[in-house]
């Protein structure tokens, strides 16, 4: 091997071994920065919501302060070296944990310039998904990945379901209007009517607009034996996806292997390559 690339082996290597113990929870060293990760997103938490009280930011405010500046800079450190471990870093960037990644140093940096962005920084509370790779539990990746791709699988069926209803309070909402509005002043317009249409269908029940009438009282219960056929509905097209996506997938052996070039999970335990970009998931 020539001097040039000894240098270019070596940094490889080191991508490599990052990326293996910040992304991934095979290896003691992973599993440690996971929960040493976890443990300091969980301070910065309740920094920040003990900052909120104003008895104890009286008092320990230049405490919080300099906790918080300590938390921002280990995130920032954190946050680069993910993105350095990685070859399309673009790909971590965008991904739902790179942007919440960013989220969550960014309020401490915007705090000098623009006043009130300092709460955002509770945003910090999402990074806590991570527990689930952290922890290795495969079962419970595996679980979250099923329950995934039965909502993604019963997406139509919901959507079609939630137009029906919005068809159906549209009708109801209309009949209440013409029952009360002459002589109820809350049912003054069809689209508060509609309102407690949605109301009423759904079970939430307000009470801050209620018929007086015989028959719009009528129709109002109605309605409210009607909206227990409307949460089961949804409740059944799930379950129904949700048991074809576990006969599925639960013979596949996945582990926490994260592919260093396109970023995605969900790997079996003897792959050899991306499943995604046919890449090698082991240099």
């Amino acid at each position: 091997m020539s001097e040039e690339e000894e240098p270019l082996k070596r940094n490889h290597k080191l991508r490599h071994r990052l990326h293996e113990v910040i992304t991934e929870a095979d290896t003691p060293a992973g599993r440690w920065f996971d929960i040493i990760l976890l443990v300091f997103i969980m301070a910065s938490v309740l920094i920040v919501i003990l900052e909120s009280v104003p008895s104890l930011d009286s008092r320990y405010h230049t405490a919080f302060k300099v906790t918080e500046w300590v938390f921002t800079i280990f995130f920032t450190i954190e946050y680069a070296l993910r993105l350095y471990s990685t070859y399309k870093p673009r790909k971590y960037a965008t991904s739902f944990f790179g942007v919440i990644d960013l989220l969550s140093i960014l309020p401490t940096y915007l705090s000098l310039i623009v006043a009130g962005t300092h709460s955002l920084m509770v945003i910090r509370a999402l990074r806590l998904l991570r527990v689930f790779r952290i922890l290795k539990l495969a079962n419970f990746t595996r679980q979250g990945r099923i329950i995934m791709a039965a909502l993604v699988s019963s997406l139509p069926k919901i959507l079609v379901f939630l137009v029906f209803i919005l068809v159906v309070v549209m009708i109801f909402g209309s009949i209440m209007y013409l029952i009360e509005g002459g002589t109820n002043a809350n049912f003054d317009s069809i689209p508060r009517s509609i309102y407690w249409a949605i109301v009423t269908l759904t079970t939430v029940g307000y009470g801050d607009i209620t018929p007086n009438t015989n028959l719009g009282q009528f129709l109002a219960a109605f309605i409210m034996i009607l909206g227990y056929a409307v949460i089961a509905v949804p409740t059944g097209i799930i379950s129904s996806d949700l048991i074809k996506q576990t006969s599925r997938d639960m013979r596949i052996e996945i582990n926490t292997q994260q592919c260093q070039y396109c970023g995605k999970k969900g790997h079996a335990d003897d792959a050899q390559y991306c499943k995604y970009c046919s890449k090698p998931l082991k240099s």
